[in-house]
């Protein structure tokens, strides 16, 4: 083994198929953007250069100023929900489940295994009002509660913590097991030797737990937040947007500027800021994180 990790020939020849699809799947479709908005256009009308024009016009585009601000927060929501729920729920198998742990963590992981649109018809069935009323409505209803009885998915306000909810469940399985695997690995003596000295609960959790996981708490945060960000087929299966252009994502408003208005160099613009305020999230969570650690 210490041979081949030596010889660079067996490693290249190892890395290049992998190497290969990442520069076909990602670089340079990403360069190809970059490309892309520093003109105005389509394929089928033509393409002009007009330098930074497309950057200097986002930041006075309100729609687009609403997109990020609402993707802004749903990342922030998401992100917090998924990860606090799914380190409650890791804490939970480690310290009570334990070894009886394997079917509940497979039940509340499977919503991640489910497609997309599968979960969006889940949900517009469970908040639906007509042609009958769906659970939620029906359960107030039944608590005489007609009052709160609405159309969920008509409200843009209402419709954007419905995608928020949708999207903390069918990920928190996926970052319980994540933390788990890190939970795993902590000693168990020292746990009880935590014990012993009186640390219980939230003690146990805050001063042993989650400090011996941090590196995997930061990973699964920056995770988190980079899926958040450029969410985007939950957001079209359950709402596409609507009502109107409330729910709209900058990823959804990105493809709607390039493939339904044909601009494709404003939506590539769009895209690139995506990119760069991912890459800078990501840059500034590591370097808080390393300051910490270290």
């Amino acid at each position: 083994m210490q041979s081949v990790l030596r010889d660079k020939k067996a490693i290249m020849i190892f890395i290049l198929p992998a190497l290969l699809i990442f520069l076909s799947a990602v670089l340079i479709p990403t360069v190809w953007s970059i490309g892309y908005s520093f003109f105005e256009g389509s394929p089928i009308r033509g393409f002009t250069f007009i330098g930074f024009e497309n950057y200097v016009n986002i930041f006075s585009d309100r729609q687009f100023l609403s997109s990020f601000w609402l993707s802004i927060k749903y990342a922030g929501l998401v992100t917090t929900g998924q990860v606090f729920l799914g380190l409650i729920l890791a804490i939970f198998y480690v310290l009570v489940l334990k070894r009886f742990s394997v079917i509940i963590r497979t039940l509340i992981f499977f919503p991640i295994v489910l497609p997309a649109v599968a979960v969006a018809q889940l949900f517009s069935k469970i908040f639906e009002i007509t042609p009958q009323l769906g659970l939620v409505n029906s359960l107030l209803s039944s608590l005489n509660l007609d009052m709160w009885v609405q159309a969920w998915l008509g409200n843009g306000d209402t419709a954007f913590w419905v995608i928020v909810v949708m999207d903390i469940w069918r990920s928190m399985g996926f970052y319980a097991v994540l933390l788990y695997a890190g939970l795993i690995d902590i000693p168990e003596d020292v746990i009880e030797a935590a014990r012993i000295d009186g640390a219980n609960g939230l003690k146990l959790s805050r001063f042993v737990i989650i400090p011996m996981i941090k590196p995997i708490l930061i990973s699964a945060i920056i995770f988190s937040l980079n899926g958040t960000l450029k969410v985007f087929e939950s957001v079209v299966a359950l709402t596409n947007g609507g009502p109107g252009t409330s729910t709209s994502t900058l990823t959804l408003y990105m493809y709607h500027s390039a493939f339904a208005y044909n601009e494709y160099g404003y939506g590539s613009t769009v895209a690139v800021f995506l990119l760069i305020l991912c890459l800078m999230v990501t840059l500034l969570i590591y370097r808080y994180s390393r300051q910490n650690i270290d």
